[in-house]
């Protein structure tokens, strides 16, 4: 079993995947490399609240989402800026409950609110996240579509 504490040694996406050892985590990557054509990036994170191996998944520069593996579940951290705000708000009605919660609860910062979302299975939750994510594609993606 690897160590996600252990900086000196970077495990793959695989080993990642069999430590989460969560089906919907392999989906949830997938999901993301597909939809926005883009590919994982494996970093060591420093942060007190979350330190160690995560996963970060980024279309032309802009980050999409974070994820953090766990024994069982996985946590992804999606930030809403002042470009996604208005988009966000009008949309969280039809959220979850418990997306609707981590969004009122999270404090606004610089103009930004960082939700951290854990994921269990593959539900109501797992879908909001996805759409929160699409709200943070860069807008340009849709111009090169058309």
């Amino acid at each position: 079993m690897i160590n996600l504490q252990n900086r000196e040694y970077c495990p793959n996406l695989s080993e990642i995947e069999e430590y989460v050892a969560n089906p919907h985590f392999d989906d949830f990557c997938s999901t993301i490399k597909e939809k926005y054509k883009t590919k994982e990036k494996i970093e060591f994170s420093s942060c007190s609240l979350e330190k160690g191996w995560n996963i970060k998944f980024k279309k032309s520069g802009k980050s999409l989402c974070v994820i953090y593996p766990k024994e069982q579940y996985f946590t992804v951290l999606v930030v809403v800026g002042p470009k996604e705000k208005d988009m966000v708000e009008s949309v969280l009605p039809d959220c979850s409950a418990r997306i609707q919660e981590i969004y009122h609860q999270t404090g606004e910062g610089n103009g930004q609110r960082w939700l951290m979302i854990d994921l269990e299975d593959g539900g109501d939750i797992y879908r909001d996240v996805l759409r929160l994510i699409e709200i943070r594609k860069p807008r340009q993606d849709d111009d090169l579509l058309k």
